[in-house]
């Protein structure tokens, strides 16, 4: 079996329930199900896309598998063993293989941290290098990701929105992780450095033979640089297809209702277009 054929990561009947209301005066106790029964693989170098409209539970999705939220029910097996069945106090290699890069980078950079110490710390955590050869090790982490050793004394707020963002990829690939999950990465940029930080993920995964969970809303970038689409509607995994197939022939209404919404820039193609509406289904 080659490492393309291997599945990395198995996510069965996963559940998140949020509790509602005061239990103290319900006599029953009600839930918002936020993700219900979600089910996916990923091969080792894949990349996935998630795409669903806001609050479908794609980030609440990703917050189970690295358990920074505590699922309600499931499984979630990397590399075949079962993460859940993990005390909290042994969860410290795990978060090693798998790491995130948050939606908006301002606000997960520590603002009175400076860059060299936020690339360094989680080095220090896992002991990955010693002390003496932190400051080597980060700077080639900064050139990797496109920056100059020189970002090393800086504080994030001094940096631009794409120069944040290629900071939280340098600190989740100082541990060299199996997966990365990346959660809307683009979606607080600017147009113009989208498809920089799209090139910069691609050749690192190219480079690392990285395994990539790419969250996003935009039906256009995930139909460029992913292999499969799991669509997601109301904490529920939908559909999930070839991104050859995006456009050709989406089985689920949902799908068709969220293309339905794609902006087109043609004016005569406006009008061409078969509304669809999410009353249909």
């Amino acid at each position: 079996m080659t490492d393309a054929d291997q599945t990395i990561l198995e996510v069965k009947g996963l559940a998140k329930y949020f509790p509602l209301g005061n239990p103290v005066f319900a006599r029953r106790r009600s839930y918002l199900k936020a993700v219900d029964a979600v089910n996916f693989q990923i091969k080792r170098g894949e990349i996935l896309g998630l795409v669903g409209e806001s609050g479908c539970g794609k980030t609440t999705t990703a917050k189970c598998i690295l358990r920074l939220l505590e699922p309600t029910a499931g499984t979630i097996c990397l590399e075949g063993k079962n993460i859940l069945e993990l005390k909290k106090g042994k969860l410290k290699p795990v978060r090693k293989e798998m790491q995130m890069i948050f939606q908006d980078p301002h606000d997960s950079l520590d603002p009175r941290m400076r860059i060299g110490s936020i690339i360094a710390e989680p080095l220090l955590i896992h002991r990955i290098v010693d002390r003496g050869k932190i400051k080597q090790k980060v700077a080639e982490l900064l050139e990797l990701v496109g920056l100059s050793p020189m970002h090393m004394n800086r504080f994030p707020h001094e940096l631009s929105g794409g120069q944040r963002q290629r900071i939280a990829l340098a600190r989740a690939l100082s541990l060299k992780p199996k997966i990365i999950i990346a959660d809307e990465p683009l979606s607080a940029l600017d147009v113009s450095i989208q498809a920089q930080i799209i090139n910069l993920l691609l050749e690192l995964q190219e480079k690392f033979n990285l395994t990539y969970l790419f969250i996003s809303h935009d039906l256009s970038v995930v139909a460029n640089i992913c292999d499969r689409i799991a669509v997601m509607h109301l904490g529920k995994i939908v559909e999930i297809f070839d991104s050859a197939d995006l456009f050709s022939r989406p089985l689920h209404p949902y799908t068709k209702a969220l293309f339905s919404a794609v902006p087109v820039p043609d004016p005569d193609g406006r009008d061409q277009r078969r509304p669809f509406m999410l009353e249909s289904f």
